[in-house]
């Protein structure tokens, strides 16, 4: 009888084993920046700790940086659409035409620089204005990359009059055109491409957040980092998103998609916030004072007079397409000018 009742246990220890391995979900998350990056290292990898603990480890993560599952950029919304990938971090704008509606925020002097500041305006745009852009995925975050600013070797910019003629790279349709607007020459590459086409003199500088400026050592390659008036409007910007499969988040059970619902949304924008804003102000702080080129407000004004034009296109070109434009604009600014 003891040997009889030990070989039960051992049977039902097997059962629970197996049913713990096949309630198990091991995410595959893909992103394009490198796994040192402030992303991966700061957000990304704490957030999937958190699931694992949350979950009794039976929802894990498997990270793909640097475009390790293969494609470009531009594919990773996809990737995760398909269930290529279960989860990415990726720029909507890398796949043009795509998701139309949030483009509204990466136009010209709307979002208010800092990650913060911008966030709370970008995940409150997403739910009143652009979740129809994201019907084909589980969101579990929308955000900023805190506002673009110019980084140049060699020449500092504070005017228009200092725009023109240079080679800014451009980190997407909408950053180009705007910098075209402001009498640039934009090349379009990705933040992995641009410090090596500086040193090399390809290009004069970037439109790029101070985010980005240590990872990529842009402050290697660039001399001067203009500054725009305190409380203005930043020049750019980059919305970023991370996307979930939702058929991988439908096929889990309801206490998973419970714990990955309770840590996406604003817990998630929180911890996106809070490491973003830190990586800005240590980017700024680390950078010498003489570097920092400030525009003036005439000059600034002048900046948001040639660029006017960049969002009256936009206007246009998404209505053509029997989306209102002008509403998204409208509300895009009105969400700013309530956040002050």
């Amino acid at each position: 009888m003891r040997t009889l009742k030990l070989a039960a246990l051992a049977v039902s220890i097997g059962f629970a084993a197996a049913a713990q391995a096949a309630d198990s979900y091991t995410l595959k998350v893909a992103h394009f920046l490198p796994s040192t990056s402030n992303a991966q290292a700061n957000i990304i990898e704490p957030w999937c700790e958190t699931l694992r603990q949350e979950s009794n480890d039976r929802i894990k993560c498997q990270l793909y940086p640097s475009m390790q599952l293969g494609g470009t950029p531009a594919k990773l919304a996809d990737m995760a659409r398909t269930g290529v990938a279960d989860v990415v971090w990726t720029a909507p704008a890398y796949s043009a035409g795509k998701f139309p509606r949030v483009e509204a925020l990466e136009l010209p002097f709307i979002l208010p620089p800092g990650a913060k500041a911008g966030n709370e305006i970008i995940w409150s745009f997403y739910e009143k204005y652009a979740k129809d852009d994201f019907k084909d995925y589980k969101v579990l975050v929308v955000h900023g990359d805190g506002g673009m600013e110019l980084h140049t070797r060699g020449k500092q910019v504070k005017s228009l009059d200092d725009m023109q003629g240079l080679k800014i790279r451009a980190s997407s349709r909408t950053a180009a055109k705007s910098l075209e607007a402001l009498g640039a020459t934009p090349v379009s590459m990705p933040p992995a491409q641009m410090t090596e086409a500086i040193s090399k003199g390809v290009v004069d500088g970037a439109l790029a957040s101070w985010e980005v400026v240590p990872a990529t050592k842009l402050d290697e390659v660039t001399q001067y980092h203009s500054t725009i008036p305190a409380g203005e409007t930043a020049l750019g910007y980059t919305v970023l998103t991370m996307l979930m499969n939702q058929k991988k988040f439908d096929g889990m059970p309801k206490d998973l998609q419970e714990i990955i619902e309770r840590n996406s949304g604003k817990a998630l924008l929180d911890r996106f916030s809070t490491a973003w804003e830190k990586a800005l102000d240590g980017a700024r702080a680390a950078t010498p004072a003489e570097g920092l080129v400030a525009i003036d407000a005439a000059a600034y004004k002048g900046m948001q007079n040639a660029a006017a034009g960049v969002a009256d296109a936009w206007v246009k070109e998404v209505s053509a397409k029997g989306i209102d434009g002008q509403a998204l604009v409208d509300g895009a600014r009105n969400l700013t000018s309530a956040s002050r």
